[in-house]
């Protein structure tokens, strides 16, 4: 039986975790995942993902702050498994530890490589407009996502999808590709190929200040930000200035000579902005803040003080 150390935290990861537990070929003997963290109003710790399903397999569970020169490295180092696995782990891997898997340390990464290296690339590529992404298994080495690539698999990404959506297609493509890579890796039936390093780009985790909607842009590059963005962090711009979350948008194949962030259309049902290039952006699903989610049938119910013409969102 082939023994692997799994490290992994989010939603993504999850579904891949449960495949080599399900799987008899595979000995899991730990998995690495990051702290427990606050959530709600209440501030409660709530597990990540990940551990909720090595606690279900009884799987002993490891949570570093810091990877890096801990026990728990040692541990891990101590086991000499076959194979370390992360997905989405969310802490660098120091060499020694790399080197402590006896037949190779891999990772299953969100995009194709040498695209998108880093902690966001499904973001990045709803953000960018881009009409694939697809998944990525390749050796780790000390820099970021720059190992040699074992193997990769296409998905197109439709235009209702969302970095949502994309994350549980990828998930299940992942484990998947996962699952048919690793008897190859055993038997070395395998021929890594090196990134190209004149096509590397990269995808740093989303900052606050990236998550402010622009409507002077060209409205495909808005909704493209809304659906970038949700399910989280959730883009955000000030509607009459209010910050107003917005979640769900659609383009409407109209013009208009309006300022940006102009209300182009006011009905009981629809709200109609213009954007920048002149072209018009629907508001479908928002939250202004205090305010739980709503659509835009009811934010337009008790949001009655502005009309077609008005300018609802300025930019100086």
């Amino acid at each position: 039986m082939t023994s692997i150390v799994f490290m992994g935290t989010p939603e993504f990861a999850a579904p891949i975790l449960q495949s080599l537990i399900d799987d008899s070929a595979y000995d899991v003997l730990a998995v690495l995942t990051q702290p427990d963290r606050p959530v709600g109003r209440k501030r409660t710790l709530k597990p990540t993902p990940v551990k909720e399903v090595a606690v279900a397999a009884n799987i002993p569970v490891l949570q570093p702050n810091k990877l890096s020169g801990s026990e728990e490295m040692a541990q891990i180092i101590s086991l000499a498994p076959d194979f370390i696995i992360t997905a989405a782990y969310g802490q660098f891997l120091p060499t020694k530890l790399l080197a402590a898997a006896k037949m190779g340390a891999i990772n299953v990464h969100a995009s194709l490589l040498p695209k998108y290296r880093g902690g966001a690339p499904i973001h990045y590529a709803v953000l960018n407009g881009d009409e694939k992404t697809g998944v990525t298994i390749m050796y780790m080495i000390k820099a970021m996502d720059a190992g040699d690539i074992i193997a990769q698999e296409e998905l197109p990404i439709l235009p209702e999808d969302t970095t949502g959506s994309l994350f549980e297609k990828l998930s299940l493509l992942g484990r998947d590709l996962l699952l048919v890579t690793l008897p190859k890796l055993i038997s070395g039936d395998v021929t890594p190929v090196p990134q190209d390093v004149d096509k590397v780009s990269f995808s740093p985790n989303i900052q606050p200040e990236e998550e402010i909607l622009d409507f002077t842009k060209p409205a495909q590059v808005i909704h493209n930000h809304v659906r970038g963005l949700f399910p989280f962090p959730i883009a955000h711009t000030s509607i009459n200035g209010t910050r107003t979350k917005i979640q769900q948008t659609h383009l409407i194949d109209e013009t208009t000579d309006a300022k940006p962030g102009t209300v182009v259309k006011k009905g009981k049902h629809e709200l109609w902005l213009a954007a920048g290039d002149g072209h018009v952006i629907a508001i479908d699903e928002l939250q202004p803040a205090g305010k739980p989610k709503m659509t835009i049938t009811a934010y337009l119910n008790g949001h009655a003080n502005f009309a077609e013409g008005d300018q609802v969102i300025t930019y100086e």
